[in-house]
C-alpha cells in the first residue's frame, strides 16, 4: 500500500472518531453546533465581495458553504471511506494526494471547533466569546497549518480540473454513483470541479481567503478588540 493510501485512510479514520467521540456530552452538541453557524456566518460576513464577484461567485459559495459550512458532514466521510477502493484502483497519486490534504484540512477544523467548545459560554456567540475561547484553546501551529492548507487545496483543485480526464470520469460516474448510493458525494466533487474549472486562475481568489485569514489569526491570537472587522452574534 503506497503512503498516500495509508494517509488517506488514518485521515479517514481519525476524522470518523474526531466526529463520533466514544464519550461525547450531549450538553456540547447545541453550542457546536451555535459555533458552526456563527464561524459560516462570519466567513459569509469576511468573504461577501467573493461572492458578489462575477467569476469568483460559485467558487466563494463552494468554499463556504461546502467545505466550511455549518453542516453536518458526516455523510461525506462515510462515502469516501466507502468508494476509497476505488479511487485508490483508477485516480492518480497527485489526485489522491489532494484529497488527502482536503481530509487534513477537514480534520483540524473538526479538532479546533470541539476545542473551541470547552471555552464557550453556554449562550449567544459574539466577537469577544469567540475570541477568548479561540485564544484559550488554540494551539497557533494548527490554525497556522490550517491557512496553509486551504491555500494548498485550492492550488491543487485549480491544478486538477484543467485535466479533461478526471471531469469526465466524473460525468462518467454520475450514474453509478447515484445508483451505488453515492449521489450526495458525486454531487458535491461535480460543484467543486465545475466551481474551479469555470473561475480560470485561482490566485487571486485563494490569496484573499488566506492572507485575510492570517490576519484574522495574527487579531484573534493578540486579543485584537475587533478581530474581524464587525460584530456578530449568533
Amino acid at each position: 500500500m503506497s503512503d498516500t493510501a495509508e494517509r488517506l485512510q488514518r485521515l479517514l479514520h481519525d476524522l470518523h472518531r474526531a466526529r463520533h467521540p466514544q464519550f461525547e456530552p450531549r450538553n456540547r452538541l447545541p453550542q457546536l453546533a451555535r459555533l458552526r453557524r456563527w464561524q459560516s456566518a462570519r466567513l459569509g460576513h469576511s468573504f461577501g465581495g467573493l461572492r458578489e464577484h462575477p467569476r469568483y461567485r460559485d467558487a466563494a459559495e463552494f468554499f463556504l458553504t461546502d467545505l466550511y459550512g455549518a453542516a453536518d458532514a458526516s455523510w461525506r466521510d462515510r462515502d469516501l471511506a466507502r468508494v476509497l477502493p476505488t479511487m485508490l484502483r483508477w485516480l492518480p497519486n497527485g489526485v489522491l494526494a489532494s484529497l488527502a490534504d482536503a481530509l487534513e484540512l477537514d480534520l483540524i477544523s473538526v479538532r479546533c471547533d470541539l476545542a473551541m467548545v470547552d471555552h464557550l459560554p453556554d449562550r449567544e456567540i459574539d466577537v469577544g466569546s469567540y475570541g477568548r475561547a479561540y485564544r484559550a484553546s488554540s494551539d497557533p501551529a494548527q490554525r497556522a497549518r490550517q491557512i496553509a492548507l486551504i491555500g494548498e487545496v485550492g492550488r491543487e483543485l485549480e491544478s486538477i480540473v484543467r485535466k479533461p480526464f478526471i471531469l469526465g470520469v466524473l460525468k462518467l460516474a454520475r450514474g453509478p454513483a447515484r445508483g451505488a448510493g453515492f449521489g450526495e458525494l458525486q454531487s458535491f466533487l461535480e460543484r467543486g470541479f465545475s466551481a474551479f474549472r469555470t473561475m480560470g486562475p485561482a490566485h487571486e481568489f485563494l490569496d484573499t481567503i488566506t492572507e485575510g485569514e492570517t490576519v484574522a489569526m495574527q487579531r484573534l491570537l493578540s486579543a485584537h478588540p475587533d478581530p474581524f472587522g464587525f460584530e456578530l452574534r449568533a
